[in-house]
């Protein structure tokens, strides 16, 4: 719900999203009658703003609008769920690419690839009530006979980002000693959480987040280098969309950091969320029931892949359980098979510790949603954070409850529709990334080794404090 008071939009309602800053909302004139509003404004299903005035009539305004690079540069919020049409990146983009290839020449046209994150095939699985691996070929036909080029899984990019993870918080761990900003380290793969510390926390928080890519990026890294070299054409010539859970990604897809001078090309040139997947179903006219299946495409060998595959530690990627037992056998020679969740002030804020002889050897949490991310801000700046490392997540209930993941209809609750996608999301083989041999083998023929100059500018990443202004952000829940 959206309600207008002295010509400045406001939104509420957004269940723990941070909602836009005014500078990134056009406003629109509400005309005024003894210093009230004349009316509400409300958010349609399909993105649109409708005023309901007081006498009952309903005018049809203009979409909010904003540019990625001006939402970047306004120090003002990240973007929430269902509040702001990002206009660059979108299904309609992606038609506009697949529109012109059918109209170019061979020279000309784009190679397009489509990446589908984890956490948005359990949403769109659960809308259309099928199983996992069904859904992901589904898709993988929807897309191919839109004519997109490759339809790839970023679970496989995953397995980088847990694994440099580890080795980064095994290094941070032993360089602790010398150095107190190491620790606690915290995850960096939600980009709303990381828009948030770099515009409200800035050069205070940034040296404690991980640098590892997420996978959505990591995945950019492959799709524009290594999957460029093997298809032998050059990285502006592959146009790079990804499939994700929220529209944060949108915002990490368009940062500086993924921008290549070189060939003038972004490692992901365009983010759909699940949801936009859902209207260019709708738009084609289409079930995901009555599209063909066919097998998975796999970037690192010319063989299809039968079934999906997935990794432990919940909906949010893992990295706290993956870091946990990694860290917990490389640092103190312990093996860890189960790990034990803590609740403490809610089940968005658990606690998992690794105890001997009654000493603490490690105490890890997760923090999901931004009243959690505060309280641990908070306690972080106090030093009084006893964490080694924080799973941080801007949502509440994580990724698999992100905003850009496909709403509830009318027949269920949005909590009915959560325990679903969480269960469908549960059901795939997992998969350790250490074990995993594609992997190993990428390290060394992509990366020639898993500690070089080439691995930290495609594995890893920087952060960088942005000037602070007057900011939506500064809201102390």
């Amino acid at each position: 719900m959206v309600s207008q008071f002295s010509g400045v939009l406001q939104l509420t309602d957004l269940n723990d999203f941070i909602t836009p800053s005014q500078e990134c909302v056009k406003p629109v004139k509400v005309e005024k009658k003894q210093g009230k509003s004349s009316g509400v404004i409300q958010i349609e299903d399909d993105g649109s703003y409708t005023q309901l005035s007081q006498d009952g009539g309903v005018q049809k305004l203009e979409k909010a609008k904003i540019t990625l690079n001006d939402c970047l540069a306004c120090s003002g919020c990240i973007t929430s769920a269902e509040s702001v049409l990002i206009t660059q990146q979108s299904q309609e983009e992606l038609y506009k690419i697949l529109n012109q290839n059918k109209v170019s020449s061979s020279n000309n046209q784009k190679m397009v690839v489509v990446s589908i994150s984890p956490q948005s095939r359990a949403s769109i699985a659960a809308r259309f009530n099928l199983p996992i691996t069904d859904t992901a070929q589904r898709l993988t036909t929807f897309f191919k006979n839109l004519g997109v080029d490759y339809v790839f899984d970023t679970t496989f990019s995953r397995n980088f980002s847990l694994i440099e993870s580890q080795r980064e918080f095994v290094q941070r761990f032993r360089q602790h000693k010398d150095d107190n900003k190491v620790l606690p380290m915290l995850a960096s793969a939600c980009p709303g959480w990381i828009c948030y510390a770099e515009k409200t926390h800035g050069s205070y928080i940034i040296p404690y987040i991980s640098t590892t890519k997420s996978p959505q990026q990591v995945m950019g890294s492959l799709v524009k280098d290594f999957f460029a070299k093997q298809q032998n054409v050059m990285p502006d010539q592959i146009y790079h969309v990804t499939v994700m859970p929220c529209y944060d990604k949108k915002l990490e897809a368009s940062r500086e950091d993924f921008f290549s001078e070189e060939f003038q090309t972004r490692d992901v040139d365009c983010v759909i969320t699940s949801g936009e997947v859902l209207k260019m179903l709708e738009q084609e006219g289409l079930s995901l029931v009555n599209v063909d299946p066919v097998p998975l495409d796999a970037m690192f060998s010319n063989d299809a892949e039968d079934e999906v595959v997935g990794h432990s530690g919940g909906g949010s990627g893992g990295y706290l359980e993956h870091i946990f037992k990694y860290a917990s056998k490389e640092l103190f020679g312990i093996e860890v098979h189960e790990i034990t969740y803590k609740i403490l002030r809610n089940k968005d804020f658990q606690e998992v510790t690794l105890e001997q002889d009654g000493n603490v050897l490690l105490r890890f949490a997760l923090a999901y949603g931004f009243r959690n991310i505060q309280n641990l801000v908070q306690k972080l700046k106090r030093g009084k954070l006893t964490y080694h490392f924080v799973e941080v997540m801007a949502c509440p209930s994580g990724c698999l409850n992100g905003g850009g993941q496909i709403r509830a209809e009318e027949s269920m609750s949005s909590k009915d529709v959560l325990q679903q996608v969480e269960e469908l999301y549960t059901t795939v083989k997992v998969q350790t990334p250490e074990v995993n041999q594609s992997i190993k083998q990428l390290y060394k023929q992509w990366l020639g080794s898993t500690d070089c100059t080439k691995t930290l500018k495609m594995l890893h990443t920087q952060y960088h404090a942005v000037e602070k202004l007057n900011s939506a952000l500064n809201i102390k829940w």
